[in-house]
């Protein structure tokens, strides 16, 4: 069974980010607000550490470098903030982003040396530390970017980024910074030569199509999954000419997603339980879902009155199934995923977060045993 930690009190507050340490004893969340808070893990229970508060609106992405353990936050005010913990307190320094509008998601690159942020201002700011100014500046990728950004993932060799938009597009760019990174060396995607220069892009569906809400790199880098509103899994296979593969699912859109192993991936979002697929042989199917997701009638008492507005605003008197209880370890949807336990590709224990205010803590040994039992 997984384990479920209620750390939003105010049942209608979502935990609409978050972001482990790197031996996962703190975890760094924000309760759709201004605030992020720190809590002590000890391996079954939370207790608050710390609240950073800089942010003037609400947080919407954190991420925390597990080496030089500094933390990242990005907010509605257009600003980011590195934190640095000093042994008592955690000090903000800002991050000089020129955007114009909400800074959306961020990420820090594998070499903990630079970081990107989406934003609703068509572009992604790449930004990497001036030691001469003491200060974090940025450069732009912005073309052909024509909507906002809502996902972010860094390639393992540190220069390439995959980027999920609302135009529909998944797309990877270079983002090596001269006098930051080494030259680029060509990668199965293709040859990367300056900064901001498009390497590959993906689109959605042949007709339509939805929202990148996640974009995730493989473990080695040669496969990338991005899960879009249009309720369909898609894998680039970065070894097949960026072949696309399309796997148009019946679930409810996803909006998260993070690769287990080196073939198979977990997906969750609006159906509120995490989705396990595969990718092997060209091949893209699903497994099965982690938990059981089934509604349940609430008995409850309606009078009259309440017959009467259900009458008219549902068609319909009936007070079942007006109310009910999910029988699943989450009770809205899935925001995000993290690892616990293991990396990229090779996952023993993952986390998931979502609008109930939920950090649920699942174990891939559970998760297989019951989907090959089932």
């Amino acid at each position: 069974m997984p384990s479920q930690h209620q750390l939003v009190s105010n049942p209608t507050a979502p935990v609409s980010c978050h972001a482990w340490n790197k031996d996962r004893t703190q975890l760094a969340i924000s309760p759709n607000s201004t605030d992020v808070i720190i809590f002590k893990f000890d391996g079954k229970t939370f207790t608050k550490a710390h609240v950073l508060q800089e942010h003037t609106q609400n947080v919407t992405s954190i991420d925390w470098a597990p080496n030089s353990n500094k933390l990242v936050t990005c907010a509605q005010d257009r600003n980011a903030y590195v934190w640095e913990f000093d042994g008592a307190e955690w000090k903000p320094t800002l991050v000089i982003l020129r955007i114009n509008r909400a800074a959306t998601c961020v990420k820090w690159s594998p070499n903990e040396d630079k970081f990107a942020v989406g934003s609703g201002a068509r572009l992604v700011s790449v930004c990497h530390f001036e030691e001469d100014n003491d200060w974090w500046v940025s450069k732009h990728i912005k073309k052909p970017i024509r909507s906002t950004i809502l996902s972010l993932d860094w390639h393992p060799n540190n220069c390439l980024l995959a980027v999920g938009s609302s135009d529909f597009k998944c797309r990877v760019f270079c983002a090596a910074i001269k006098g930051v990174d080494k030259k680029p060396a060509p990668t199965c995607w293709g040859a990367q030569t300056k900064f901001g220069e498009l390497v590959q892009e993906f689109g959605t569906g042949p007709v339509g199509g939805g929202w990148i809400h996640d974009v995730a790199f493989s473990g080695d880098g040669n496969l990338l999954a991005y899960v879009g509103h249009d309720s369909s899994v898609y894998v680039a296979d970065g070894n097949n000419s960026c072949q696309v593969s399309r796997l148009i699912t019946r679930q409810l859109p996803f909006r998260t997603v993070l690769w287990v192993t080196g073939q198979s991936f977990i997906a969750a979002g609006h159906d509120y339980t995490p989705m396990l697929f595969t990718f092997a042989g060209g091949k893209l199917s699903f497994v099965g879902d982690a938990d059981a997701r089934e509604e349940k009638a609430a008995a409850s008492k309606f009078s009259a009155l309440d017959k009467f507005r259900n009458l008219d605003k549902r068609g319909t008197d009936s007070s079942d199934a007006l109310q009910t209880s999910v029988k699943s370890a989450h009770q809205n949807a899935i925001l995000e995923l993290s690892i616990v336990e293991g990396q990229v590709g090779n996952v023993a224990k993952f986390a998931t977060v979502g609008l109930d205010g939920k950090v649920v803590l699942w174990t891939m040994a559970d998760i297989s045993s019951r989907l090959t039992v089932a």
